[in-house]
């Protein structure tokens, strides 16, 4: 007889929590996170968790350190508990960008974050579209990592029901990702040659596809100040494209990263609510409380998540 489940939340994305908690026809648990006058985390929770199986959803997006943090003192107080197991639901990981030594002297911020969570007592993580997939070899412990694409499908398929598209990767790194949407939907695919300024400043250099005449999809998994978003939209415009739609699995959108969308040549972002900042005009939101509570409800069962895993 598998341990009752328990759904826990911190204060980064609480509704999330409570869509997945809905989901699997559960009570959110009862848990107060707060903060001292000096900053400091104080976590208590209010039920009997013993023996228990616990899911923490907590997304680590801004503020980064707050909700890392958070999580980490959840964990450590659901593992005094004395809780059966400690599943981290992380719908975005926070520090995934900083994935390698790309400069002298400068760490690697998602093992040491990985090293961190299992530090605390976590068992286990469940989490989607980390934005380099190898950083589940930073764990370990075992890593069951989801992909939004089935859901901002679903989506797409419902607004253009023939897969009208061209599908564009924004940079050469995405390539991968574009092309999986690209076969998915049965259309052809564009790449976007782009050049980093800064860290909020991005120029497109040059476009590989044709999408003359053609309506366009821009496909990335993360989007914080639109830079690349943006300027690979004015490009396409510029190289002829017509409508322009981007899709993202993490808007981590902040004040410039909405100012850009507003302004820009993109029609609609469509994203997932794995943050709280998928929000604002030109954005709509899709949700992934079903894919996260079915991951859930498989972990929780000891049941296969392969077919979740699913990207072709």
């Amino acid at each position: 007889m598998s341990p009752e489940l328990k759904i826990l939340s911190g204060t980064a994305h609480p509704a999330l929590a409570d869509e997945i908690a809905n989901y699997l026809h559960v009570k959110r648990s009862d848990a107060t996170v707060t903060q001292f006058p000096d900053g400091e985390t104080f976590v208590k929770i209010n039920e009997n968790i013993r023996g228990r199986d616990i899911f923490i959803v907590q997304p680590t997006c801004p503020p980064t350190n707050q909700n890392l943090m958070e999580l980490l003192i959840m964990a450590d107080a659901a593992r005094r508990a004395s809780a059966e197991r400690i599943t981290a639901v992380i719908p975005f990981f926070g520090y995934a960008r900083q994935d390698r030594k790309d400069q002298p002297r400068v760490p690697i911020t998602a093992k040491l974050v990985a090293n961190l969570l299992v530090a605390s007592g976590i068992n286990r993580v469940l989490t989607m579209d980390l934005h380099a997939g190898q950083i589940q070899g930073f764990f370990d412990i075992p890593v069951d990592h989801l992909y939004a694409k089935p859901v901002l499908l679903r989506y797409l398929k419902q607004k253009q029901p023939n897969g009208n598209f061209v599908v564009v990767s924004p940079d050469v790194g995405g390539m991968k990702m574009a092309h999986s949407y690209a076969r998915a939907l049965g259309c052809p695919l564009a790449i976007v040659a782009k050049n980093r300024v800064s860290a909020t400043e991005v120029e497109a250099l040059d476009l590989i596809g044709e999408v003359d005449g053609c309506d366009v999809l821009i496909v990335d998994d993360i989007s914080e100040t639109a830079g690349t978003l943006t300027t690979a939209a004015k490009l396409l415009r510029e190289h002829g494209a017509k409508d322009i739609y981007a899709g993202v699995s993490h808007a981590v959108l902040n004040k410039q990263g909405h100012e850009r969308i507003e302004k820009s040549e993109i029609l609609e972002l469509i994203s997932t609510n794995s943050t709280p900042f998928a929000t604002g005009p030109k954005v709509s939101v899709v949700s992934v409380a079903g894919l996260l509570g079915e991951g859930i409800r498989r972990i929780h069962h000891n049941e296969s998540v392969t077919s979740l895993f699913d990207i072709v």
